[in-house]
Protein backbone atom coordinates (compact mmCIF):
# COMPACT_ATOMS: atom_id res chain seq x y z
CA UNK A 1 0.00 0.00 0.00
CA UNK A 2 1.42 3.43 -0.89
CA UNK A 3 2.08 5.92 1.86
CA UNK A 4 0.80 8.90 -0.15
CA UNK A 5 -2.11 9.19 -2.58
CA UNK A 6 -2.49 12.28 -4.77
CA UNK A 7 -6.09 12.81 -5.93
CA UNK A 8 -6.38 14.97 -9.07
CA UNK A 9 -9.78 15.71 -10.66
CA UNK A 10 -9.36 16.56 -14.35
CA UNK A 11 -11.87 18.04 -16.78
CA UNK A 12 -10.74 19.17 -20.25
CA UNK A 13 -7.15 19.66 -19.11
CA UNK A 14 -5.27 18.04 -22.01
CA UNK A 15 -2.87 21.02 -22.22
CA UNK A 16 -1.90 20.56 -18.57
CA UNK A 17 -1.76 16.80 -17.99
CA UNK A 18 1.84 16.25 -19.13
CA UNK A 19 3.18 19.21 -17.15
CA UNK A 20 1.21 18.05 -14.11
CA UNK A 21 2.86 14.64 -14.32
CA UNK A 22 6.30 16.19 -14.69
CA UNK A 23 5.85 18.50 -11.70
CA UNK A 24 4.44 15.77 -9.46
CA UNK A 25 7.12 13.21 -10.27
CA UNK A 26 9.89 15.80 -9.90
CA UNK A 27 8.66 16.49 -6.38
CA UNK A 28 7.82 12.95 -5.27
CA UNK A 29 10.45 10.68 -6.90
CA UNK A 30 13.15 11.77 -4.49
CA UNK A 31 11.06 11.17 -1.37
CA UNK A 32 11.56 8.14 0.92
CA UNK A 33 8.01 6.83 0.50
CA UNK A 34 5.81 5.19 -2.11
CA UNK A 35 3.04 7.14 -3.75
CA UNK A 36 0.22 6.88 -6.26
CA UNK A 37 -1.56 9.51 -8.35
CA UNK A 38 -5.31 9.01 -8.83
CA UNK A 39 -6.54 10.91 -11.87
CA UNK A 40 -10.33 11.30 -11.98
CA UNK A 41 -11.55 12.13 -15.47
CA UNK A 42 -14.80 14.03 -15.00
CA UNK A 43 -16.29 13.43 -18.44
CA UNK A 44 -13.70 15.35 -20.46
CA UNK A 45 -14.49 15.99 -24.12
CA UNK A 46 -10.94 16.81 -25.29
CA UNK A 47 -7.80 14.62 -25.27
CA UNK A 48 -7.52 14.48 -21.48
CA UNK A 49 -8.64 10.85 -21.27
CA UNK A 50 -6.24 9.72 -23.99
CA UNK A 51 -3.30 11.46 -22.33
CA UNK A 52 -4.26 10.02 -18.94
CA UNK A 53 -4.35 6.51 -20.42
CA UNK A 54 -0.89 7.04 -21.88
CA UNK A 55 0.48 8.11 -18.49
CA UNK A 56 -1.04 5.00 -16.91
CA UNK A 57 0.70 2.78 -19.49
CA UNK A 58 4.00 4.56 -18.87
CA UNK A 59 3.85 4.62 -15.07
CA UNK A 60 1.98 2.08 -12.92
CA UNK A 61 1.81 4.57 -10.07
CA UNK A 62 -0.61 6.64 -12.15
CA UNK A 63 -4.17 5.36 -11.77
CA UNK A 64 -7.26 6.47 -13.65
CA UNK A 65 -10.95 6.67 -12.87
CA UNK A 66 -13.06 7.84 -15.81
CA UNK A 67 -16.69 8.88 -15.33
CA UNK A 68 -19.44 8.06 -17.80
CA UNK A 69 -20.26 11.80 -17.95
CA UNK A 70 -19.49 15.06 -16.18
CA UNK A 71 -20.57 14.82 -12.53
CA UNK A 72 -18.81 17.91 -11.18
CA UNK A 73 -15.57 18.79 -9.41
CA UNK A 74 -16.66 17.91 -5.87
CA UNK A 75 -17.97 14.51 -6.96
CA UNK A 76 -14.68 13.85 -8.76
CA UNK A 77 -12.79 14.70 -5.57
CA UNK A 78 -15.06 12.31 -3.68
CA UNK A 79 -14.44 9.46 -6.14
CA UNK A 80 -10.69 9.96 -5.87
CA UNK A 81 -10.88 9.85 -2.08
CA UNK A 82 -13.01 6.70 -2.26
CA UNK A 83 -10.44 4.87 -4.39
CA UNK A 84 -7.21 6.23 -2.87
CA UNK A 85 -5.37 3.60 -0.83
CA UNK A 86 -2.63 5.65 0.84
CA UNK A 87 -2.23 6.37 4.52
CA UNK A 88 -2.17 10.05 3.60
CA UNK A 89 -4.26 11.61 0.81
CA UNK A 90 -3.61 14.98 -0.83
CA UNK A 91 -6.21 16.69 -3.04
CA UNK A 92 -4.84 19.00 -5.72
CA UNK A 93 -6.33 20.51 -8.89
CA UNK A 94 -4.79 19.81 -12.27
CA UNK A 95 -4.32 23.45 -13.31
CA UNK A 96 -1.09 23.79 -11.23
CA UNK A 97 -2.32 26.92 -9.47
CA UNK A 98 -1.64 25.00 -6.27
CA UNK A 99 2.11 24.16 -6.40
CA UNK A 100 2.88 20.42 -6.03
CA UNK A 101 6.01 21.41 -4.11
CA UNK A 102 3.81 22.39 -1.15
CA UNK A 103 2.81 18.72 -0.74
CA UNK A 104 6.13 18.01 1.00
CA UNK A 105 5.44 20.82 3.49
CA UNK A 106 2.04 19.27 4.18
CA UNK A 107 3.58 15.87 4.82
CA UNK A 108 6.04 17.43 7.27
CA UNK A 109 3.12 19.07 9.06
CA UNK A 110 1.34 15.70 9.19
CA UNK A 111 4.43 14.19 10.86
CA UNK A 112 3.96 16.76 13.63
CA UNK A 113 0.61 15.17 14.49
CA UNK A 114 -1.85 17.09 12.32
CA UNK A 115 -4.50 14.91 10.64
CA UNK A 116 -5.72 17.62 8.27
CA UNK A 117 -3.34 20.11 6.67
CA UNK A 118 -4.94 22.68 4.38
CA UNK A 119 -3.25 25.18 2.14
CA UNK A 120 -3.91 28.86 2.89
CA UNK A 121 -3.57 31.24 -0.05
CA UNK A 122 -1.61 34.20 1.25
CA UNK A 123 -1.41 35.65 -2.25
CA UNK A 124 -3.23 35.02 -5.56
CA UNK A 125 -1.29 35.70 -8.73
CA UNK A 126 -2.84 36.59 -12.10
CA UNK A 127 -6.42 36.52 -10.88
CA UNK A 128 -8.98 39.21 -11.61
CA UNK A 129 -9.97 41.54 -8.79
CA UNK A 130 -13.59 40.36 -8.95
CA UNK A 131 -12.66 36.74 -8.31
CA UNK A 132 -10.35 37.67 -5.44
CA UNK A 133 -12.94 39.97 -3.85
CA UNK A 134 -15.88 37.57 -4.28
CA UNK A 135 -13.87 34.64 -2.90
CA UNK A 136 -12.77 36.62 0.15
CA UNK A 137 -16.35 37.80 0.77
CA UNK A 138 -17.81 34.31 0.38
CA UNK A 139 -15.41 32.61 2.81
CA UNK A 140 -16.01 35.23 5.48
CA UNK A 141 -19.77 35.19 4.98
CA UNK A 142 -19.85 31.39 5.14
CA UNK A 143 -17.86 31.41 8.35
CA UNK A 144 -20.40 33.73 9.96
CA UNK A 145 -23.41 31.80 8.71
CA UNK A 146 -22.31 28.34 9.87
CA UNK A 147 -21.41 26.82 13.19
CA UNK A 148 -18.57 24.91 11.50
CA UNK A 149 -15.14 26.56 11.66
CA UNK A 150 -14.34 26.62 7.93
CA UNK A 151 -10.95 28.35 7.42
CA UNK A 152 -10.91 31.35 5.11
CA UNK A 153 -8.80 31.70 1.95
CA UNK A 154 -8.56 27.94 1.45
CA UNK A 155 -9.66 25.59 -1.30
CA UNK A 156 -9.68 21.82 -1.70
CA UNK A 157 -5.86 21.70 -1.74
CA UNK A 158 -5.23 19.82 1.49
CA UNK A 159 -3.80 16.71 3.12
CA UNK A 160 -6.05 14.18 4.84
CA UNK A 161 -5.07 11.40 7.20
CA UNK A 162 -6.64 7.97 6.64
CA UNK A 163 -8.77 8.42 9.78
CA UNK A 164 -10.31 11.54 8.27
CA UNK A 165 -10.89 9.84 4.92
CA UNK A 166 -12.67 6.95 6.67
CA UNK A 167 -15.20 9.42 8.07
CA UNK A 168 -15.59 11.30 4.78
CA UNK A 169 -16.39 8.13 2.86
CA UNK A 170 -19.41 7.62 5.12
CA UNK A 171 -20.86 11.03 4.16
CA UNK A 172 -22.71 10.47 0.89
CA UNK A 173 -24.75 13.65 0.37
CA UNK A 174 -25.12 14.67 -3.26
CA UNK A 175 -24.67 18.45 -2.91
CA UNK A 176 -21.13 18.28 -1.65
CA UNK A 177 -18.92 20.98 -0.21
CA UNK A 178 -15.80 18.97 0.59
CA UNK A 179 -13.83 21.66 2.40
CA UNK A 180 -16.79 22.19 4.73
CA UNK A 181 -17.17 18.45 5.28
CA UNK A 182 -13.50 18.18 6.22
CA UNK A 183 -13.94 20.95 8.79
CA UNK A 184 -17.11 19.29 10.12
CA UNK A 185 -15.46 15.93 10.92
CA UNK A 186 -12.95 17.68 13.16
CA UNK A 187 -9.58 16.11 14.12
CA UNK A 188 -6.41 18.11 14.60
CA UNK A 189 -6.09 20.57 11.72
CA UNK A 190 -3.16 22.74 10.68
CA UNK A 191 -2.25 24.99 7.80
CA UNK A 192 0.53 25.69 5.33
CA UNK A 193 0.71 29.06 3.61
CA UNK A 194 1.61 29.34 -0.06
CA UNK A 195 1.38 31.67 -3.04
CA UNK A 196 -1.30 30.58 -5.49
CA UNK A 197 0.05 30.78 -9.00
CA UNK A 198 -1.78 31.53 -12.22
CA UNK A 199 -3.00 28.69 -14.40
CA UNK A 200 -0.23 26.91 -16.30
CA UNK A 201 -2.42 26.76 -19.43
CA UNK A 202 -6.04 26.57 -20.50
CA UNK A 203 -9.05 28.35 -19.03
CA UNK A 204 -10.94 28.12 -15.77
CA UNK A 205 -13.69 25.51 -15.61
CA UNK A 206 -15.53 27.54 -12.98
CA UNK A 207 -17.49 30.39 -14.60
CA UNK A 208 -19.56 32.73 -12.44
CA UNK A 209 -22.68 30.51 -12.61
CA UNK A 210 -20.79 27.48 -11.27
CA UNK A 211 -19.12 29.59 -8.60
CA UNK A 212 -22.54 30.84 -7.48
CA UNK A 213 -24.00 27.31 -7.33
CA UNK A 214 -20.94 26.14 -5.41
CA UNK A 215 -21.35 28.98 -2.91
CA UNK A 216 -25.03 28.11 -2.45
CA UNK A 217 -24.14 24.46 -1.85
CA UNK A 218 -21.75 25.55 0.88
CA UNK A 219 -24.33 27.77 2.57
CA UNK A 220 -27.34 25.44 2.33
CA UNK A 221 -25.30 22.37 3.32
CA UNK A 222 -23.95 23.83 6.55
CA UNK A 223 -26.41 26.49 7.66
CA UNK A 224 -30.11 26.87 8.45
CA UNK A 225 -29.75 30.63 8.86
CA UNK A 226 -31.43 31.36 5.46
CA UNK A 227 -34.61 29.78 6.86
CA UNK A 228 -34.36 31.91 9.97
CA UNK A 229 -33.76 35.03 7.88
CA UNK A 230 -36.85 34.31 5.79
CA UNK A 231 -38.91 34.00 8.99
CA UNK A 232 -37.42 37.24 10.28
CA UNK A 233 -38.21 38.95 6.99
CA UNK A 234 -41.80 37.74 7.26
CA UNK A 235 -42.09 39.16 10.80
CA UNK A 236 -40.66 42.51 9.70
CA UNK A 237 -43.11 42.73 6.79
CA UNK A 238 -46.02 41.78 9.04
CA UNK A 239 -45.03 44.48 11.54
CA UNK A 240 -44.66 47.04 8.76
CA UNK A 241 -48.07 46.11 7.36
CA UNK A 242 -49.65 46.51 10.80
CA UNK A 243 -48.12 49.98 11.13
CA UNK A 244 -49.46 50.96 7.71
CA UNK A 245 -52.93 49.70 8.65
CA UNK A 246 -52.91 51.86 11.77
CA UNK A 247 -51.72 54.83 9.72
CA UNK A 248 -54.51 54.30 7.20
CA UNK A 249 -57.21 54.06 9.85
CA UNK A 250 -56.01 57.15 11.69
CA UNK A 251 -55.80 59.13 8.45
CA UNK A 252 -59.32 58.09 7.38
CA UNK A 253 -61.19 58.79 10.61
CA UNK A 254 -59.20 61.66 12.14
CA UNK A 255 -57.73 63.45 9.12
CA UNK A 256 -60.07 62.66 6.22
CA UNK A 257 -59.22 65.94 4.46
CA UNK A 258 -55.56 64.86 4.07
CA UNK A 259 -56.35 61.49 2.57
CA UNK A 260 -55.38 61.32 -1.10
CA UNK A 261 -57.20 58.58 -3.01
CA UNK A 262 -55.07 56.40 -5.25
CA UNK A 263 -53.90 52.92 -6.03
CA UNK A 264 -50.13 53.37 -5.99
CA UNK A 265 -49.73 52.47 -2.34
CA UNK A 266 -51.89 49.38 -2.76
CA UNK A 267 -49.87 48.13 -5.69
CA UNK A 268 -46.57 48.80 -3.90
CA UNK A 269 -47.73 46.88 -0.83
CA UNK A 270 -48.99 43.93 -2.87
CA UNK A 271 -45.82 43.71 -4.95
CA UNK A 272 -43.59 44.05 -1.89
CA UNK A 273 -45.35 41.34 0.09
CA UNK A 274 -45.55 39.12 -2.98
CA UNK A 275 -41.81 39.45 -3.49
CA UNK A 276 -41.14 38.55 0.14
CA UNK A 277 -43.34 35.47 -0.19
CA UNK A 278 -41.56 34.34 -3.34
CA UNK A 279 -38.15 34.78 -1.72
CA UNK A 280 -39.27 32.72 1.27
CA UNK A 281 -40.73 30.00 -0.92
CA UNK A 282 -37.51 29.95 -2.96
CA UNK A 283 -35.38 29.43 0.16
CA UNK A 284 -37.67 26.63 1.31
CA UNK A 285 -37.48 25.14 -2.18
CA UNK A 286 -33.69 25.00 -2.04
CA UNK A 287 -33.79 22.90 1.11
CA UNK A 288 -36.63 20.71 -0.16
CA UNK A 289 -34.80 20.09 -3.46
CA UNK A 290 -31.79 18.84 -1.52
CA UNK A 291 -33.97 16.52 0.52
CA UNK A 292 -35.52 15.25 -2.72
CA UNK A 293 -32.07 14.51 -4.18
CA UNK A 294 -31.04 12.57 -1.09
CA UNK A 295 -34.16 10.37 -0.77
CA UNK A 296 -33.73 9.08 -4.34
CA UNK A 297 -30.50 7.40 -3.16
CA UNK A 298 -28.83 7.44 -6.55
CA UNK A 299 -25.07 6.75 -6.68
CA UNK A 300 -22.88 9.84 -6.53
CA UNK A 301 -21.10 8.93 -9.76
CA UNK A 302 -20.82 6.25 -12.45
CA UNK A 303 -17.35 4.96 -13.37
CA UNK A 304 -16.91 3.86 -16.97
CA UNK A 305 -13.24 2.88 -16.84
CA UNK A 306 -10.56 2.05 -14.27
CA UNK A 307 -6.86 1.61 -15.00
CA UNK A 308 -4.05 0.33 -12.71
CA UNK A 309 -6.35 -0.39 -9.75
CA UNK A 310 -5.81 -3.83 -8.28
Amino acid sequence: MPFLSIVVPVYNEDVVVDELYSRLTAVLNGQPFDYEVVLVNDGSTDQTLAKARELCRKDQRIKLLSFSRNFGHQIAVTAGIDKASGQVIVIIDADLQDPPEVIIDMVEKWKQGYQVVYGVRKQRQRERWFKRASAALFYRLLRRLTSVDIPVDTGDFRLLDRKVVTQLTQMREHHRFVRGMVSWVGFKQGQVEYIREGRFAGTSKYPFSKMLNFALDGIFSFSSIPLKLSSLLGLVCSGLSFVLILFGLISKYFYPQTTIPGWASVFIAVLFLGGVQLITVGILGEYIARVYEEVKRRPLYVVEEEINFE
